[in-house]
């Protein structure tokens, strides 16, 4: 695809998703070959608005960090093993931005993995579940318990205190 074309096709997807013109401008201003890049992952995972805006965002963070160009960070192996997962195109596209994030944020990922891991610890039982709060924003986590009867409500919160 030439310069032109990948240009004009940035121009088409970011006016079909109603792009901001401050992040149309910055996917602009990647270098042709991040900017190519980025646009056939678009394409391919037929991104929403917000994900491709928080993924350029990301992407532009990541690559002033390393001294490297999004192109480079998009070719990382994490990042295609996300887009080529199995699943539905909105889950790939979910997983992609996921798979950007935990390079942006490596500290965040890594607290979300040991409270998982301490969630999991804990052994509840099925029918009790532990939701983290999303980029663990609050210091409040959400509790579940699905039960079909009385007595086995009665099992999950004996279970859990």
């Amino acid at each position: 695809m030439s310069i032109s074309d990948a240009d004009k096709g940035i121009r088409a997807l970011a006016a079909e998703r109603r792009l901001p013109q401050a992040h149309l401008e910055r996917w602009l201003g990647l270098d042709a070959l991040s900017r190519n890049e980025f646009l056939n992952l678009a394409r391919k995972l037929r991104m929403r608005t917000g994900q491709i805006v928080a993924a350029l965002e990301m992407l532009d963070e990541i690559a002033v960090r390393e001294r490297v160009t999004v192109a480079a960070v998009l070719e990382r192996e994490e990042i295609h093993r996300a887009a080529g997962s199995a699943g539905s195109t909105p889950a790939r596209a979910h997983a992609f931005v996921e798979a950007i994030r935990a390079i942006r944020f490596p500290r965040l990922k890594r607290t979300q993995q040991r409270l998982r891991a301490e969630i999991a610890a804990l052994k509840l039982p099925r029918g009790i579940s532990v939701v983290l709060p999303k980029e663990l924003g609050s210091d409040e986590l959400t509790v579940s318990i699905r039960a079909s009867s009385g007595d086995e409500l009665a099992r999950l919160v004996s279970a859990l205190e």
